[in-house]
């Protein structure tokens, strides 16, 4: 394989693009809270954010059979993107930040664990879908996040290598893939602290995507 040399910009979407994670909660609550599982945003950080639904149905419904605990995740899915639709808002400085890798003629691509329906929702939500090469599904792959192999489709997608690119994530599961792939990534503090995201692998966080100090270390890194 011939390596690619090109920059990109890799994006998680929930909690990345736009603070979605209170409502993933909420549906959280909602579907598992009668089956004895409630969570705190504490709790949630930790054992659901950014991880698959796969590895969230082996943990939380360990005597379900496969087939239902995917039911009981889609129930959650349902209900979640009944809760988003009409409510999704982008961090802010994220319009402008597209607009100038665009401009600049950067390639983007989103890269996500949720499942497609949600991602498709929330790029559409937010009018960005046309925005980005790739959309890369961890559950449509061999291995999610954390395994750094989401990431590493990314890069195939965009022609890029890893370090001349910079992802954005927002999930300790999310960082620590974009990290492994080998990608600088900034911890967006939408759920995590800066301690946390660092923990994670991140390079540096940002509250938003207006950040002085994220759009000095993007001009210095992307050479616009």
């Amino acid at each position: 394989m011939i390596e690619a040399i090109g920059r990109a910009l890799l994006f998680d979407i929930d909690g990345t693009l736009a603070n979605t994670d209170p409502l993933h909660l909420k549906a959280f609550n909602q579907v598992l809270g009668p089956r004895g599982h409630v969570f705190d945003h504490a709790r949630f950080s930790r054992e659901l954010q950014g991880f698959a639904n796969v590895s969230i149905g082996e943990r939380f419904l360990p005597d379900e059979a496969p087939e239902r605990r995917a039911m009981i995740l889609d129930e959650k899915e349902e209900v979640f993107r009944t809760l988003v639709a009409g409510q999704i808002e982008p961090l802010p400085g994220l319009m402008a930040l597209l607009d100038r890798a665009d401009a600049t003629g950067i390639p983007m691509v989103a890269v996500t664990n949720a499942p497609r329906l949600n991602a498709e929702l929330l790029l559409s939500g937010l009018g960005i879908t046309h925005r980005f090469r790739a959309l890369v599904i961890g559950a449509e792959l061999l291995h999610g996040k954390p395994h750094p192999l989401p990431y590493q489709e990314g890069l195939r997608f965009a022609g890029a290598s890893a370090m001349a690119s910079i992802a954005f994530e927002d999930s300790r599961t999310g960082v620590q893939s974009a990290a492994a792939a080998g990608i600088p990534t900034i911890g967006i503090r939408t759920s995590l602290s800066h301690a946390d995201l660092v923990a994670a692998g991140a390079i540096a966080s940002a509250s938003a995507f207006d950040d002085p100090d994220l759009l000095a270390r993007l001009a210095a890194a992307m050479a616009w």
